[in-house]
């Protein structure tokens, strides 16, 4: 087996992750065969990569803007980071530039690990959307750093849609003056995840959002510590995480907010839901504020509870099947999640993986105890 330094579970950063099975992975030498459908969306344009094993599939790529070779990120001593090294795919956009469609870039792991480093850097004015798609079996683990200048606009949207393994990503992001960046996670594959960011607003009126939904069955763990530092003032941010597990699934959530001492007017909110469809399964969230200005609004909150049973015998009463009802209510609390993401045709097919995820749900024998626990987190057992 390869060695790696990895965390304990002594480390507060790294309480909920099981990194148990990373060394046998990357002891596996992968099986190199690309699948015939692979998760592209029906957009009329836009750039195209393929990595397979963390290398990139030229045959079956179109690059666009988009360069290969050595990349500028710092992994700032990140236990999984500092694996991907200083090559990968760079995304460097001039002034007011904006690709013809969105970017898109599938990542196919056949059994192994790869590592694997991207760079994306947006001048002043400059937009784009990119999408990344993480399929297959084995460990793919990914460092990407983002820079935005003044007025740039990003959209990062992922799927993760990995049948089996781990898939772990880390982004370093810094936000100039009234940039934007919107990230956004699907995780409804059959892979555990661990899901690290830092965004620092470092320009006046910078604007961020982060999160996603995480949807795990059978004993997955996914796992998201997510960082804003607001640097400058008048920045807004905004984390809106939604979790559902079922079986014996644990799904955790970090989400922390800073407040540097020169940024007043801050405006940050965090939004923490679980959803349990089992009584054996765990949800986990951590929302934290760390405030040195004096003149912000900021706030936080966490739930978790059960589906509604008022609205599950409703819905029957009005003749809808009861497994059709769970999977209507549980797919309208992962939606305000997936709604952050700009692109038509990204966010249709997020809903789209989403939906897929609760379809394969099995229906609980017997009926729940008590209603929801929709305020504070306490379930009955």
């Amino acid at each position: 087996m390869t060695l790696l330094d990895l965390p304990s579970n002594r480390d507060e950063a790294w309480r909920w992750s099981d990194l148990s099975a990373l060394p046998e992975i990357a002891a596996r030498a992968p099986a190199g065969v690309v699948p015939e459908a692979l998760p592209w969306i029906d957009c009329a344009e836009g750039p195209r990569l393929l990595f397979v094993d963390g290398c990139l599939d030229e045959s079956r790529s179109d690059l666009g803007p988009v360069a290969i070779g050595p990349v500028e990120v710092d992994p700032e001593g990140h236990a999984l980071a500092r694996l991907a090294g200083r090559v990968g795919w760079s995304l460097r956009l001039g002034r007011d530039h904006a690709p013809s469609g969105p970017v898109q870039i599938v990542h196919l792991s056949t059994g192994g690990a790869d590592h694997l480093a991207g760079e994306i850097v947006l001048d002043e004015d400059a937009q784009a959307s990119i999408v990344e798609s993480f399929v297959g079996e084995g460990w793919s683990n990914r460092l990407t750093r983002i820079r935005l200048a003044r007025s740039a606009r990003l959209m990062l949207a992922r799927r993760v849609m990995a049948s089996v393994g781990f898939v772990s990503f880390t982004d370093r992001a810094t936000v100039g003056e009234g940039a934007s960046l919107v990230a956004t996670v699907l995780a409804a594959g059959g892979a555990d995840t661990r899901i690290d960011g830092s965004i620092l607003l470092t320009g006046e009126g910078a604007y961020a959002e982060a999160g996603g939904a995480l949807l795990a069955r059978g004993r997955q763990r996914h796992d998201a510590n997510y960082v804003v530092r607001h640097e400058a003032p008048q920045g807004t941010s905004r984390q809106l995480w939604r979790s559902v597990a079922d079986d014996r699934a644990i799904c955790s959530v970090a989400a922390r907010v800073e407040v540097a001492r020169g940024a007043q007017k801050t405006d940050g909110e965090q939004s923490l839901k679980g959803l349990l469809l089992s009584r054996s399964a765990q949800v986990n969230a951590k929302p934290e504020l760390e405030i040195f200005a004096d003149d912000v609004k900021c706030a936080h909150g966490a739930t978790v509870g059960e589906l509604n049973r008022d609205a599950l015998f409703y819905m029957a009463s009005r003749g809808v099947p009861r497994e059709e009802a769970r999977a209507l209510l549980t797919t309208a609390f992962v939606a305000d999640a997936i709604e952050r993401v700009g692109e038509e045709a990204v966010r249709e097919a997020m809903h789209a993986d989403a939906e897929a995820w609760f379809a394969k749900t099995p229906l609980p024998l017997g009926e729940r105890e008590g209603p929801a626990a929709e305020g504070g987190g306490r379930v009955r057992a």
